[in-house]
């Protein structure tokens, strides 16, 4: 497709947007449900050319947890470019145009699920973790016995909504669910059913979302959405809890987003090798304003850290000289006029930072973070008190 006639980026009226509908499933192979479901709640922009609309998508404004803090996001929801429109550079112009609006509403990061990471670590994204869902023959979890006395509860309540915001909490990257999170995940998801674990007369320390889908072989299968466990013994419970379903249902898989990044699972088996993972496409960071992303971050109190950084946005840019301190708590990163600089790393490399992507100076000198090694072991302490979760899938 020539690409001489300027692109234009637009804020989507119904007509556009019914176009851009069409698009995606030319684009998807099916048509994206959520592309409806969430224009409500977001900034729908849509790219035209000649005329005709070729590419699009959603931003949602959405604060995500980092540090146990929220920090204002823009996450980037059901976006595509037409199949004879790629290959022409117009996807880099496209995404810009749809963060403006966002970071004009505060957004000091952004977030995306995408297939495209080679081209999204070029402009500076992250990929802090891998992804992967889980698939267990419910036989598997028979028997694991919680042994403490958990009352299950079916439903939820604003108590259990306010306990998984404190569970998300504890890890960099999920959402600070909005008020319309429930409703659209019952509309993507209209079987799903909540529980709850609790102690008597405690506070909830589980919390569960299930449905169940048909399964190629075994007839049906029960989906794992939402797992939150503030103890190991809330998590041994649900894992029993699951495996009750044995009589009549064959297999349990644990959504991408379901389960948090550590071998939860796998810990609870009986056989070696009973669970399958299958990796997916990661969910992808980028920091927008790094001086206001660290400001808004939390930060552990016993931190005392004063680190000279060179950070440059990409491999053929100057590199800018920044000073990060972190004391009680707070921090900031200002402008640095010293000629020294402990720390140089790209964009890419301070947003998987950011996220607690590194858990150790080895894996940070790997991915190319230069500096003495105990200069980057300070570093990398300051974010790896919470590991890199993204527990929401859009």
């Amino acid at each position: 497709m020539p690409v001489s006639t300027p692109m234009a980026v637009v804020e989507a009226d119904d007509a556009l947007w019914q176009e851009y509908q069409d698009l995606t499933v030319r684009s998807y192979g099916h048509r994206v449900q959520d592309v409806a479901r969430l224009r409500a709640h977001g900034d729908a922009r849509v790219a035209v050319l000649g005329g005709r609309v070729i590419g699009g998508g959603l931003g949602l404004a959405v604060p995500q947890f980092f540090g146990g803090r929220p920090v204002p996001g823009a996450c980037l929801a059901g976006g595509c470019i037409a199949p004879e429109a790629r290959g022409s550079r117009l996807w880099s112009t496209l995404l810009e145009e749809r963060l403006r609006p966002l970071k004009e509403q505060g957004a000091v990061l952004a977030t995306a699920w995408t297939a495209s990471t080679g081209y999204g670590r070029r402009m500076g994204w992250a990929a802090p973790s891998q992804v992967c869902s889980w698939t267990v023959p419910t036989e598997e979890l028979r028997g694991i016995t919680d042994g403490c006395g958990f009352e299950i509860v079916h439903g939820a309540d604003d108590q259990d909504r306010e306990g998984q915001q404190k569970l998300a909490g504890e890890w960099n990257g999920p959402w600070q669910r909005p008020s319309w999170w429930p409703h659209w995940q019952q509309a993507e998801h209209p079987g799903m059913t909540r529980y709850r674990f609790a102690l008597p007369d405690r506070a909830p320390e589980g919390l569960l979302a299930i449905a169940f889908d048909r399964d190629r072989a075994d007839g049906r299968r029960l989906v794992v959405h939402d797992f939150w466990a503030a103890t190991g013994e809330a998590a041994t419970a649900m894992l029993g809890f699951l495996g009750r379903h044995h009589s009549r249902i064959a297999t349990v898989m644990f959504q991408r987003t379901a389960l948090p990044p550590v071998p939860l699972l796998q810990n609870h088996l009986r056989r070696a090798g009973a669970a399958c993972a299958t990796s997916w496409h990661p969910w992808m960071l980028r920091i927008l304003d790094p001086a206001e992303a660290v400001r808004r971050r939390g930060w552990s109190q016993d931190l005392d850290l004063t680190l000279p950084l060179a950070l440059r946005a990409d491999d053929d840019s100057p590199s800018a000289a920044l000073l990060l301190r972190i004391t009680c708590g707070a921090a900031d990163l200002t402008p640095h006029c010293g000629e020294r600089h402990g720390i140089a790393l790209t964009s890419r490399q301070f947003a998987h930072w950011y996220a607690g992507g590194y858990r150790t100076t080895t894996a940070a000198l790997l991915d190319g973070v230069h500096g003495e090694p105990r200069t980057v072991a300070q570093l990398v302490r300051a974010t790896a008190d919470r590991e890199p979760w993204m527990s929401e899938y859009f």
